[in-house]
């Protein structure tokens, strides 16, 4: 393929962007190549600057549930530009979506909106501390809430250890009340609270989506449930990924488990940026103007995301059983396809899968936890994900990213994909 104008647009971007790139994974830096530069999609495709067409397995990291640029969520969206985009005072809009979140998820009563998962992960936090007068949180190692000091943290030198900074500029002190268990390892946990007595939250991913997909076992995630429970501190389910996507009522509903405080994002926007977090409403009033904690953004609620995330949500409830039934079933053909390659041409790899969610990695032992993906060949991955690119299907540009299917992806554009895959497989292995 020829991608000579997205080389000279990079080269350009470099000068004045840092790493050419308004986001680090966009860099493909972890495959070895300068990225694509996109110039518009539609459905399941995208098409870049050169006009070359892909098959997108990346759908935006996840919010574009319904592909690209979908008439049923574009529709209207004009007379929104046309009122204004941006007030700095309240509008109905952010009422109506807030009323359809909380009535789907029952773990919230109230919702803040905010405009990014970072802005949620962190002001949750906030909250968990203010409501338990606690200091001390749990974060798991692989699990990514966003770039906030306080969680940019990895594993510290002993078992059961504070975080240490895994960012310049993250001072030490930021993160001497973060403690870092093992995914899906209960015993972690237990022995954290065994040595803290003020830990004010566990916050988590319940599917691990950025260290590929990690799902947590339904043990890990009730034996999380019962222990915050018992020790009095909240579990905040960081459901920027999932929520929506794994099911209507996220992980939460998928898994029949209530957090205390839930992280929103991604598709409650519809693509454009957005964020939110929520919980009961005894909880929810300790955030300012009801409480004292201080929580604010002027663009917070933007009419355009909320339109946006409005218009999905309700496409999602009035198209539930269809929508992720066939997420659900592009998901279980990818996957079996994948074993099929993998078993025909005797490749070290493992596909990981919950619904619509999947993972291809080049590691030959089960996946659950951050030690287990740090195994995978990402040389390997490298050439796959290039050879992939050059047949036209566009997969995470990491091997530590998942893919994401939408309810515009065809059984044979899966099956397309397959056939690719094997003949991409075979000059790689």
């Amino acid at each position: 393929m020829n991608r000579s104008r997205s080389e000279v647009v990079f080269k350009e971007a470099e000068k004045y962007i840092p790493g050419g790139v308004n986001s680090p994974v966009r860099a493909f830096k972890s495959v070895g190549m300068d990225p694509i530069f996109v110039d518009h999609g539609k459905g399941s495709r995208l098409y870049d600057i050169d006009g070359n067409e892909y098959i997108d397995y990346i759908c935006s990291w996840g919010p574009l549930i319904f592909g690209h640029s979908n008439e049923d969520l574009l529709e209207g969206i004009e007379d929104i530009f046309k009122k204004g985009t941006s007030y700095g005072i309240p509008t109905a809009i952010e009422v109506d979506i807030a009323k359809e979140i909380t009535e789907i998820y029952p773990a919230m009563d109230q919702i803040r909106m905010v405009n990014s998962g970072t802005e949620a992960t962190m002001s949750a936090i906030r909250v968990a501390r203010a409501y338990t007068n606690r200091d001390k949180i749990i974060k798991f190692e692989g699990c990514y809430h966003g770039h906030s000091d306080g969680l940019l943290v990895e594993a510290g030198s002993g078992a059961i250890t504070f975080g240490e900074p895994n960012s310049p500029g993250v001072p030490k002190g930021t993160t001497k009340d973060t403690i870092v268990c093992k995914y899906n390892d209960l015993t972690s946990v237990e022995k954290a609270f065994e040595k803290f007595d003020d830990i004010a939250a566990i916050i988590l991913e319940p599917v691990a989506g950025n260290m590929g997909v990690v799902p947590g076992t339904p043990e890990f995630l009730k034996g999380l449930r019962k222990i915050t429970k018992e020790k009095g501190a909240l579990l905040i389910f960081d459901e920027v990924i999932t929520g929506f996507r794994l099911s209507l009522g996220g992980a939460q509903e998928y898994f029949d488990i209530e957090p205390d405080l839930t992280c929103l994002g991604k598709i409650i926007g519809g693509g454009l940026p957005v964020g939110a977090y929520g919980g009961k409403k005894e909880i929810m009033a300790m955030v300012s103007p009801v409480g004292n904690v201080y929580q604010a953004g002027t663009l917070s609620g933007n009419p355009l995301a909320m339109h946006m995330g409005l218009r999905t949500i309700k496409k999602l409830k009035e198209n539930k059983k269809e929508v992720y039934e066939h997420l659900s079933n592009l998901g279980e053909r990818l996957e079996k396809g994948m074993q099929k390659n993998i078993d025909a041409l005797s490749i070290k790899a493992r596909v990981n899968r919950i619904e619509g969610m999947v993972c291809f990695f080049f590691v030959d032992e089960t996946i659950k936890n951050f030690d287990e993906v740090k195994k995978a060949n990402t040389d390997m991955y490298s050439k796959y994900f290039k050879g992939m690119l050059d047949r036209g299907v566009l997969m995470p540009p990491s091997q530590f990213e998942g893919l994401f299917l939408s309810a515009v992806h065809t059984f044979e554009e899966i099956d397309e994909t397959l056939k690719k895959q094997y003949e991409v497989l075979s000059e790689i292995q």
